[in-house]
């Protein structure tokens, strides 16, 4: 190497391949409501049972996030993320061949559990590839990837549907995830063990910010246990607190769009599927144009001289108060305008989602994997609440009283990066 060798550019195949995984991550836990409506007609599952199915796969998802902070800080993403992606892409494409409300609702909560590390996952490969000035970029690009593969697949899906049932949803879901699994396994390697990126680059990131032993074996093989004195770390800090309920309050607008949404469309709107497909793809392309904003802006703020609070916390307020304007459906009749307010709420869902830069920069050094299941746990058990309470909320078909509720639940979350954070740095116990 010389002085002026210059640098490759290997990070951003890095987020390419996280934001492949995020399509199909997001694919694979919201296949379920694009198959609702015409489960629920086929198998006559009620809207409360409808309603713990679609819950079922929070239940897990919330609760191994701590489990999966412990097991992402110790296996390397090169074999962790395979490993789990092809066991609940088998699990999903299993969703296709049962009939069962108990063996449905059995798959869903193992979809949880494995998915569970993901995003933690996806944190660690970013916080090690980019440095801090790209990092709110790199992560409103990989997010978007939940929305932007929903908004494109899923008029695509009904469609598969329409013609050869909704098992197909599950069987092609499923087999383009075990692929994919495959694909990382082969392809992906850390900043230090990679063969794509050079001396200068890793040089470059580094300096920046970039954790870049962060994800390698080696790193893996200097791990010690974990001590009740770390875990209780990620629980006594307010501005931690700040941030986890905070995505809560994300998370909840966007488990109602990950669950009833289609049927709320197709039942409480009289739509029929194939018109169902169409409008359900505006709000999520709304929310895909709101997360790559959010990135860009936030980047922009921090290089244009304000601190990194304002950076990231901007956009993810501004987010949840458009967020709130979901209720607005609940005073409109027509589809147009019901689909301008969930488009402008999950536009601001969108701008709200780069809750994980925050993680980056505030969580321990020595505690990332931890510190973001904590973080996903807590936000995750929306995953658990939202569908139940809608579901027994619109028991007497309406769903209004569910809106109102992502609605609040949004202000308060608001409130939370207002009043709580305070300063964003990094927590040194």
């Amino acid at each position: 190497m010389t002085l002026t060798e210059k640098p490759t550019r290997a990070r951003y195949v890095a987020m390419l391949m996280i934001f492949v995984s995020v399509v199909i991550t997001f694919l694979d836990r919201s296949n379920l409501s694009i198959t609702a409506p015409a489960m629920r007609a086929e198998l006559g599952i009620d809207t409360v049972h409808m309603g713990w199915l679609l819950s079922a796969f929070g239940w897990t998802y919330a609760f191994c996030q701590i489990p999966g902070g412990w097991l992402v800080d110790r296996i390397a993403p090169r074999y962790l993320y395979p490993i789990i992606l092809i066991l609940w892409s088998f699990a999903t494409v299993m969703l296709g061949a049962v009939s069962g409300i108990v063996t449905l609702i059995a798959l869903r909560l193992l979809v949880g559990l494995l998915e569970a590390p993901s995003y933690m996952i996806n944190n660690m490969v970013v916080s090690s590839w980019f440095p801090d000035r790209e990092r709110a970029g790199a992560i409103g690009f990989y997010t978007s990837g939940q929305f932007v593969g929903l908004a494109f697949l899923t008029p695509l899906l009904l469609l598969l549907q329409s013609h050869y049932g909704w098992r197909t949803v599950f069987y092609t879901t499923g087999v383009g995830g075990i692929v994919w699994g495959l694909i990382w396994l082969w392809a992906y390697r850390s900043p230090r063990e990679s063969t794509r990126a050079n001396a200068a680059e890793i040089a470059e990131i580094e300096a920046g910010g970039a954790l870049v032993d962060l994800g390698s074996v080696q790193s893996r093989k200097e791990r010690r246990s974990i001590t009740w004195a770390e875990f209780s770390t990620v629980l006594k800090y307010r501005k931690l607190w700040g941030v986890y309920l905070g995505q809560f309050a994300v998370t909840s607008c966007q488990w109602f769009f990950l669950t009833w949404f289609p049927t709320y469309l197709v039942e409480f709107r009289g739509l029929s599927f194939v018109k169902t497909g169409l409008y359900a793809s505006i709000p999520f392309l709304a929310a895909f144009v709101g997360v790559l904003l959010s990135g860009i802006v936030s980047d922009r703020i921090l290089r244009s001289g304000a601190s990194l609070g304002v950076a990231r916390k901007t956009p993810i307020i501004c987010g949840l108060l458009l967020s709130s304007s979901i209720i607005g459906a609940n005073y409109v009749d027509s589809p147009e305008l019901v689909i301008a307010f969930m488009s402008l709420a999950f536009f601001g869902n969108g701008l709200a989602s780069i809750g994980w830069s925050l993680i980056s920069s505030i969580a321990p050094r020595n505690l990332i994997g931890l510190t973001g299941g904590t973080f996903n746990f807590i936000s995750n058990l929306s995953g658990i609440a939202t569908p139940l309470v809608i579901g027994y909320l619109a028991q007497g078909g309406n769903f209004a009283p569910g809106l109102t509720y992502v609605a609040v639940v949004a202000i308060l979350g608001a409130l939370s990066y207002i009043l709580l954070i305070g300063k964003v740095e990094r927590v040194e116990p």
